[in-house]
C-alpha cells in the first residue's frame, strides 16, 4: 500500500471529510467509513485511501479487463485525486517515491 507525502499547504486534506469530498468530485461512487474512505470508477474496483501521519495511504484493486479508453479516464482521475489532495503532481510523487525508496 503505497504512502503519498503531501504538501504542508495541503495537509488539511488529510482529514477523511476532505478526502472523501475530493472523492466524489473524481470517482462515481465513496463511501465514508471510521477510518478510510473507499471509492470506485472505471477500471478501478476500490480504491481505500487513509490519512497516515503526514502522507496519504493508499490502495488499489484495478479490473485490468477494461477498454483502453475507460482506463485512460480512470487513470487522468486518479492521478488528479491525487494531486489535489497531496498538491504533488504525476511526475513529483514518482520523484520522491524514487527518493524515499533509495534512501
Amino acid at each position: 500500500m503505497p504512502s503519498y507525502p503531501v504538501r504542508v499547504s495541503h495537509r488539511s486534506n488529510l482529514e477523511l471529510k476532505a478526502i472523501a469530498a475530493i472523492a466524489r468530485t473524481h470517482f462515481a461512487t465513496v463511501e465514508e467509513r471510521p477510518e478510510e474512505v473507499r471509492a470506485a470508477f472505471g477500471a478501478i474496483e476500490q480504491l481505500t485511501g487513509r490519512p497516515d501521519g503526514r502522507a496519504l495511504r493508499v490502495d488499489v484493486r484495478m479490473n485490468p479487463k477494461v477498454d483502453e479508453t475507460t482506463a485512460r479516464e480512470t487513470i487522468a482521475r486518479y492521478n488528479r485525486f491525487l494531486e489535489e489532495i497531496t498538491g504533488y503532481n504525476a511526475k513529483e510523487r514518482a520523484r520522491r517515491l524514487r527518493k524515499s525508496a533509495g534512501a
